[in-house]
């Protein structure tokens, strides 16, 4: 019988700040890559339900009513119903205990269950090997299946049956060790209390409360902990576009994104230890490359992979081809590295504190540089232009950090950098309706030009700005959703891009226009899923989700934008 396979709306997603699990409404484990967020798939359900791997519940009967988290953790309760009674699922993955891996408890069963854990090692590229001894499951001698209920083996699959009226448990651990109820209760109160640790460092009362604490809880569970790497997403090759070549590998630290999210976390009042830890992370990558061309890396602090192609998997939805590396590995993006200044000048200013300098100052005279140079773009796109967004994000942010040097000469080197630029802009980038320009020459507009009085490149009411606004209202709206442009691709057939929708919602803030915030702001929400999950673009039409989820960009920019809301509005009071 063929397994239906998961909807991206239908994922929650639980972890450990090292890796993470996505789960359906089914309660079926269907992506799960052992250690680190980046290293291989055990359960790749996701991209192929028949061949990639997964961890369900087999009773034909249960059917979804509820999910939720417990409080700020990732501890996700999911209640089925069945003929016979509801079954409640709690999925989690211990923190701050003696081992990890992913632990799962069943209420009392309403009927007989079947578990089924089908391990497919190195994204289904091997056969695992299984073995029974004394009541544990190993597979390939890394992973250890740990249950209540007797195990079993056929062929390539572990087996469990639990009688109707009896609870279980369930531990696929990355150690060898003694395994109980009391064990995995201990593990379960540690886990608890690491969350309440980390969700201490930010807390968020006002406008849009839950959707921020939404959004703030992806971002701390799409951090690295180790090392403050914070990831672009949790998963890879989730379509864009369905069934079209727009599937890319997003487990990786983009500085672009993690610099924005840095940004958002310390404009919304965290105490600035993850922040400074992103810093120190970015300092450390630096120190593996020659030049600071490098747009994203591993968590490992290393450039990323390039592009692998899995060709025994079917993608989610069909879409091909799936892939695993990331060949925007080289590409050289300014934005990313004016990002990195950005954010260090926030965190400079709010926690008074000027560590990494020597790295900034190296980033900075890098930009100062290599300013005139064409780069790939905000999109990554594989035709090189003179984007105007990557030029006035390097203005803005050689502007920002000369604040902080005291050495007149290197002041003078960034400004007159900056000074150059925004000349260049204003003779070479405006189309000819007066409105920003994708890049010189072109008549195209791109969402990203509309973070361009955000970042106080400019007023909002600059009479470029207001024909930038009108072209994105006139060209690239549809419910209040609006796209991007892109070179590479038609993005006439792609999703609306969620992050420039928030955007546009932050400009309109800057105007005081609120019933316009208030349409955008709902149209965005619309494509929050029931547990807070955004991914990177969504259907204006059809509501469906497209691309990676959770997109941190994505939440990153929906706190900006409520930020801005909610001191705007006070300031108003």
């Amino acid at each position: 019988m063929e397994i239906a396979p998961p909807d991206i709306k239908d994922l929650a997603v639980i972890g450990d700040r090292r890796t993470c699990a996505y789960i359906d409404k089914s309660a079926r484990v269907v992506w799960y890559c052992p250690s680190v967020f980046d290293a291989p798939a055990i359960f790749a359900g996701l991209l192929d339900m028949e061949k990639g791997g997964h961890w369900r519940i087999g009773a034909p009967s249960l059917r979804f009513i509820k999910r939720s988290y417990r409080s700020d953790s990732t501890v996700l309760c999911t209640t089925l119903s069945g003929a016979a009674g509801e079954l409640e699922v709690e999925d989690w993955m211990p923190m701050q205990a003696s081992f990890n891996g992913i632990c799962r408890t069943l209420s009392a069963a309403p009927e007989k269950l079947q578990i089924i854990l089908a391990p497919r090692p190195n994204f289904a590229r091997q056969k695992p090997k299984l073995q029974l001894q004394e009541g544990v499951a190993s597979i390939d001698g890394i992973l250890f299946l740990y249950a209540s209920h007797p195990l079993r083996l056929n062929e390539n699959t572990i087996f469990c049956d639990v009688p109707a009226g009896e609870k279980s448990w369930f531990v696929l651990s990355e150690q060898e060790q003694e395994m109980n109820w009391e064990v995995l209760q201990q593990a379960h109160e540690a886990t608890k209390e690491k969350w309440k640790e980390v969700t201490s460092h930010i807390t968020y009362h006002g406008p849009y409360e839950d959707e921020v604490r939404n959004s703030l809880r992806v971002l701390r569970l799409m951090t690295f902990a180790e090392n403050g790497g914070i990831i672009a997403a949790g998963t890879t090759s989730l379509p864009e576009v369905k069934g079209s070549h727009r599937n890319y590998d997003y487990r990786y630290v983009w500085l672009r994104d993690a610099a924005m999210i840095a940004s958002a976390l310390t404009r919304a009042g965290s105490d600035g230890e993850e922040e400074r830890k992103f810093l120190s992370f970015i300092c450390d990558a630096m120190h593996q490359v020659k030049e600071p061309v490098v747009p994203f890396f591993t968590l490992k602090k290393q450039p990323a992979p390039g592009e692998e192609e899995l060709q025994h998997l079917r993608g989610y939805a069909d879409s091909l081809p799936v892939r695993v590396g990331n060949n925007a590995n080289n590409q050289l993006q300014l934005d990313a590295i004016s990002n990195v200044l950005l954010a260090a000048k926030l965190i400079y200013n709010t926690f008074d504190t000027k560590e990494h300098w020597e790295l900034v100052c190296y980033l900075a005279d890098y930009l100062a540089s290599h300013w005139y140079e064409q780069d790939h773009g905000l999109w990554e796109e594989t035709q090189k232009q003179h984007y105007t967004s990557s030029k006035v994000i390097v203005a803005v942010s050689l502007e920002y950090i000369s604040e902080h040097s005291e050495d007149k000469a290197q002041q003078e080197r960034w400004k007159n950098a900056a000074t150059d630029i925004r000349a260049f802009v204003a003779q070479e980038c405006l189309t000819s309706e007066g409105a920003y320009a994708a890049f010189p020459g072109s008549e195209a507009v791109d969402v990203s030009a509309i973070l361009f009085p955000i970042w106080a490149y400019t007023d909002a009411d600059a009479p470029e700005v207001l024909q930038t606004i009108k072209v994105l209202e006139r060209d690239y709206c549809q419910h209040n959703l609006f796209r991007r442009h892109l070179v590479d691709f038609d993005s006439s057939v792609e999703g609306a891009f969620l992050a420039g929708t928030f955007w546009v919602a932050q400009y309109y803030v800057m105007r005081r226009n609120w019933e316009r915030f208030g349409q955008i702001m709902e149209a965005a929400l619309a494509l929050m899923n029931d547990v807070g999950l955004m991914p990177e673009e969504g259907d204006p039409e059809t509501g469906e989700f497209l691309g990676n989820i959770p997109q941190t960009f994505v939440h990153a920019s929906l706190i900006g934008a409520v930020i801005d809301y909610k001191k705007a509005r006070e300031e108003e009071a």
